[in-house]
């Protein structure tokens, strides 16, 4: 059975290979470690050979694993699920990256309730591309109106855009998926104001993640290639 570690150096060669392939530069990619579900062990063994970034679904348990790593104060904490109104002073105060806005009132909040002195939250858009029914995320209509109205917000930094692609799709219509969001990030760049910092495209998991970095992927999000299956329910 291999370890954490080898399982990060194993995806760790295939964002590489993928990046280079692509043509991008080395560094141009960044592994985010999806934890949800995963003991603190876990992350702290994955931490030990210098992960640093890892992603959360769930709040209450992300909040009992910050609290459990408090010693480790170069982890990266990222909130990547679905997001509550009732939820948005706590992952406002514990994360450095919000992955998962769909809707203003949701950054509004997140905006509001940013302690001053942890800086502005980075915050991706996140974009239903494939329009699915019971999927969260905007619309790509709905993207350039709610674009304008994060990035006037005064403690947030629009960094980019997310997106969880239908799996079920064939290999040319994921790929086509991934263009839809790199496309709509490049529109945005041509249509905010230029100081917007919107550098970023969190798209791609386990199963994906080299199509995903040849279409432009800055962070691509990986849990069960690093951690193994997730424990059943």
């Amino acid at each position: 059975m291999s370890s954490i570690a080898d399982n990060i150096r194993s995806v760790t060669r295939r964002i590489q290979k993928a990046t280079q392939q692509a043509g991008r530069k080395p560094d141009s990619v960044r592994l985010l470690a999806v934890s949800k579900t995963r003991p603190p062990e876990d992350i702290r063994a994955a931490a030990q050979i210098g992960q640093t970034a890892f992603g959360e679904n769930y709040l209450q348990e992300a909040l009992d694993k910050i609290e459990a790593l408090k010693d480790l104060p170069d982890l990266e904490w990222h909130f990547i699920g679905p997001i509550q109104s009732n939820k948005t002073r706590q992952i406002a105060e514990s994360f450095l990256w919000v992955h998962s806005v769909d809707r203003l009132k949701i950054a509004r909040r997140l905006s509001e309730q940013r302690p001053d002195e942890l800086g502005p939250l980075n915050i991706c858009l996140q974009v239903n591309v494939n329009d699915e029914e019971r999927k969260s995320g905007c619309s790509l209509t709905e993207l350039p109106e709610l674009a304008t109205a994060v990035s006037e917000l005064p403690n947030l930094t629009l960094r980019g855009l997310m997106a969880i692609p239908d799996p079920n799709q064939s290999e040319a219509d994921l790929k086509q998926s991934f263009q839809k969001l790199a496309h709509a990030l490049a529109q945005l760049k041509q249509s905010l104001p230029g100081a917007i910092q919107l550098d970023t495209l969190s798209m791609g998991m386990s199963s994906d993640l080299e199509p995903a970095i040849e279409e432009g992927a800055t962070w691509v999000r990986v849990g069960s290639a690093l951690f193994g299956a997730r424990p059943a329910k």
